[in-house]
């Protein structure tokens, strides 16, 4: 596979929701993007709370900046402040250095987009995501 298409985001979406529901989380929005930074899909369950879908995006968009999940950028932002501030600083403060953002890739290692997942803990979120790529046979790096 070489792109992300509307039916496969959806797929995804529909997992993450799934697993979100068996771990009994907290209202989520997802936002799936292709390797351009666009956005394919974004979708929020009820009741999820105001700003979601700005931070699902930024999630997803710091993992297509750096190339690898923002588990990478949360310990980055750690030991390295000055980096993180001015990547976020360069991206017009569009990214949000905490997991719950995921790489997609193909088999070969291809970066095929990203997926950005919040409303419950980062790392239930980062879950989510996994499940969400998996679901598609594609490859998640979380960083």
């Amino acid at each position: 596979m070489r792109k992300l298409t509307l039916s496969i985001a959806e797929t995804i979406t529909s997992a993450a929701f799934e697993k979100a529901a068996e771990l009994n989380l907290k209202p989520l929005t997802v936002a799936v993007l292709d390797a351009g930074g666009h956005a394919i899909i974004v979708k929020r369950q009820d009741g999820s709370s105001i700003m979601r879908p700005q931070i699902a995006t930024g999630k997803a968009i710091g993992a297509l900046a750096v190339g690898t999940g923002t588990r990478w950028l949360n310990a980055n932002a750690e030991s390295r402040p000055h980096f993180v501030n001015a990547l976020n600083g360069v991206s017009g403060g569009a990214i949000v250095p905490v997991p719950g953002g995921v790489l997609i890739r193909n088999a070969d290692g291809e970066t095929l987009g990203a997926i950005g997942i919040t409303g419950d803990t980062s790392d239930n979120d980062e879950a989510c995501a996994v499940a969400g790529v998996e679901a598609v046979k594609l490859v998640a790096d979380c960083g």
